[in-house]
């Protein structure tokens, strides 16, 4: 929906309102005119039904104001003398149209001075449920947002297993755009296996429907600071339109909305202005060598050959520090290590078994088909890949049939334009065009693990709407090849993701904060009793 549907639809809620409740706020002492004054009518019904001003914050977030609604419709009725369950089951069932049956039927008195304590065991229980997901949802949504590590894209950096915690206000929170949604889930609702948002099932109208269901239009808050080129990313997958990862198509249409498709971690190592080039799987940023942090290690696949004898897995994996396992051929003589670290090749390559070891890179000009811009004009691959510039917001490029491949879903399906081919001109929404000029910024997102890291290479840019956050910081990491209490990596519980250095475990001194903070409350309850 566009901001001028939500603007009529807005409207159209206040009157439903105000045609719903003006007898009710009569009743209450005020005047029937303010039940149709939007915002403010939500003020004067905090009055009404004895509860704080701030709550009106919370109906205008979208997700939160969902369950805002029905809280605000039960305590509605529960101002003028329904309580019973029914009253409760009613308001919501209707989706808050009770209030008509209160208004214009029911013979109601006002009550000013109701007690907000809940009559009940079980309505303290579903008030201290409701309020912990609101309370929950909003941090979630605009401050801090839990994530998993799913994937060995960025090992070493962030190992498989790793929970982390991504921050939503360093690049500026995203205001969901899907606002009937289940709070704090993301695409699916756990056990259940469904949608957790409303969407529509005709996979032809996809396209199209999106733009028309309950969607807001893009909008973030102002941002702390910028993503940095080489910082760490989580983002929404611009090319994911399936129900899991297994069956990747770059070429396809929508169905899911930005803020549902899949969450994603990968390294921004290439930013908006920059011209970017792959050679034998390294980076080159305006024609010079990328330099990572000192904390991440690029990773290749190598093809190793042994001296007749075959590998001991898992003490390759403790000595050399190699976190995926070879694979074998029939004679067990030639070995496929999907990812080896620069530093663990240094010193694997002296094994004794080792004959030879050969890094496993295309040929350049050789064209892998399924990596963008998916163009037959572009023999690109995995390891010789560009150059191509990445879009910055302002900036103008000259467009023309050549380069059209590189920057058609960017100005399509990112930034809304229609694009269409006629001999050998190139037409937007209709016009003839020969430049075009970028509306947001654009990132090149890719893992470190190079030859295991599904990325950029395969989609192409990610649009600055599609971020989510950066992370910030390890609370947890579980290792699926421990054992006992080595299924817990404890060096690497509460540390950093950003910084220089091997990452330091804060986790001895949350524990004692942690328990210092009991023992202080312990304290001061036992001060007060005596």
């Amino acid at each position: 929906m566009t901001l001028t549907q939500w603007f009529i639809f807005f409207m159209v809620i206040q009157i439903v309102h105000g045609l719903g409740t003006w007898k009710l706020y009569i009743k209450a002492g005020r005047k029937a005119w303010e039940a149709f004054v939007p915002v403010y009518n939500a003020v004067v019904l905090m009055k009404i039904i004895n509860r704080p001003w701030w709550w009106v914050i919370l109906m205008f977030l979208p997700i939160v104001n969902i369950i805002m609604l029905m809280v605000v419709w039960v305590e509605t009725a529960r101002s003028f003398g329904k309580n019973q369950y029914l009253d409760t089951f009613l308001a919501i069932a209707t989706l808050g149209f009770y209030n008509y049956y209160l208004n214009y039927v029911a013979d109601v008195t006002y009550i000013p001075q109701r007690s907000l304590h809940p009559k009940s065991s079980s309505g303290e229980w579903v008030s201290s449920i409701l309020f912990a997901i609101v309370a929950a949802t909003i941090v979630h949504t605009y401050f801090i947002q839990p994530y998993t590590i799913p994937s060995s894209s960025l090992e070493k950096s962030l190992l498989v297993g790793d929970f982390l915690f991504v921050s939503k206000f360093h690049y500026g929170a995203r205001v969901p755009m899907t606002t009937v949604a289940a709070p704090m889930v993301h695409d699916t609702i756990p056990v259940l296996n469904k949608k957790s948002y409303l969407f529509n099932d005709d996979f032809s109208k996809r396209h199209t429907a999106w733009q028309n269901k309950l969607q807001l239009p893009y909008l973030r808050l102002p941002s702390f600071e910028k993503i940095e080129r080489n910082e760490i990313v989580v983002f929404n997958q611009p090319a994911d339109t399936l129900l899991d990862m297994n069956n990747f198509r770059p070429n396809r249409n929508y169905y899911k909305p930005i803020d549902k498709k899949t969450n994603l971690v990968k390294r921004c190592v290439g930013a908006p202005g920059d011209s970017l080039e792959i050679r034998e799987g390294y980076i080159y940023i305006n024609g010079k060598k990328n330099v990572l942090p000192d904390r991440a290690q690029l990773q290749f696949s190598y093809m190793v050959e042994t001296k007749g004898a075959a590998f001991n897995t898992s003490q390759l994996a403790n000595r050399y520090d190699i976190t995926d396992f070879p694979q074998y051929n029939q004679d067990l003589t030639v070995s496929y290590f999907p990812a080896i670290s620069d530093e663990a090749l240094a010193l694997f390559k002296n094994h004794p078994n080792v004959a030879s070891i050969t890094k496993n890179i295309q040929e350049k000009g050789v064209r892998d088909a399924s990596l963008f811009p998916q163009d037959p004009d572009y023999n690109w691959n995995n390891d010789f890949f560009g150059p191509l510039y990445i879009p910055q917001a302002g900036k103008t490029i000259d467009i023309n049939l050549k380069v059209l491949p590189l920057y058609k879903r960017v100005i399509s399906e990112y930034e809304g334009n229609t694009v269409t081919v006629s001999g050998n001109q190139i037409l937007i929404n209709g016009e003839v065009a020969t430049q075009y000029t970028f509306k947001q910024d654009y990132y090149w997102m890719m893992g470190d693990n190079r030859h295991n890291s599904l990325d950029a290479r395969a989609w192409g840019f990610v649009p600055f709407d599609h971020v989510v956050g950066k992370p910030v910081f390890v609370w947890m990491s579980w290792n699926t090849h421990g054992q006992g209490f080595d299924k817990i990596r404890w060096n690497r519980l509460f540390t950093t993701v950003n910084g220089t250095g091997e990452p330091v475990s804060f986790f001895i001194p949350f524990l004692v904060v942690l328990f210092g903070w009991m023992g202080y409350n312990k304290w001061r309850k036992r001060k007060k009793t005596t």
